[in-house]
């Protein structure tokens, strides 16, 4: 146990979502001393980043209304119970473009904000695509966007790309090249 464990004393839980959960915590502190933690609870994501036969890679446009603002993004959703990540990885794929992929690749796993969320997101590159016919959810509405690696890092340098999920993987396809 590292010297700098959290020990759980009581957690509330004030809120439970379709999607997240918030749990009160109160915890011992490493000195001794009593603190509190909100956390977001939440089943985990994927993320997608399509890479087409002619080298261009899909992206969505939507909108997102935490942001209140339409933004760039790589496919991308949320695990469901008991779901392999791989298998929301295809499916997510499928549905938020209408592509279907002979090969996926998990590239890496990461936390989104460590500091108040459990929320982790799995990232796959796709590639061998076949088109198919896209399947949103009936409350997702998205436009897909086929764009070259320089396309997306203008996106990025412009602010339409401004998820880190997104930026992280127009950086990692930067450093592959």
């Amino acid at each position: 146990m590292s010297h700098l464990n959290e020990k759980t004393i009581e957690t509330k839980t004030i809120y439970e979502g379709k999607i997240i959960e918030v749990h009160v915590e109160s915890v011992q502190l490493p000195n001794g001393k009593e603190g509190m933690r909100e956390v977001v609870k939440h089943p985990g994501a994927v993320a997608v980043i399509p890479k087409m036969d002619d080298g261009k890679y899909l992206f969505v446009r939507q909108f997102r209304k935490p942001l209140d603002r339409t933004i760039v993004e790589i496919p991308a959703g949320k695990l469901e119970k008991g779901e392999d990540p791989k298998e929301t990885a295809k499916r997510e794929l499928y549905e938020e473009t209408g592509y279907t992929c002979q090969q996926l690749n998990h590239i890496i796993s990461f936390y989104t904000s460590p500091g108040f969320a459990n929320e982790i997101i799995h990232l796959y590159e796709a590639s061998n695509l076949t088109e198919g016919v896209q399947q949103t959810d009936e409350d997702e509405f998205v436009d897909v966007l086929k764009l070259t690696l320089d396309e997306a890092q203008k996106l990025v340098e412009q602010q339409q790309i401004i998820d880190a999920k997104t930026a992280y993987a127009v950086l990692y396809l930067q450093a592959k090249k």
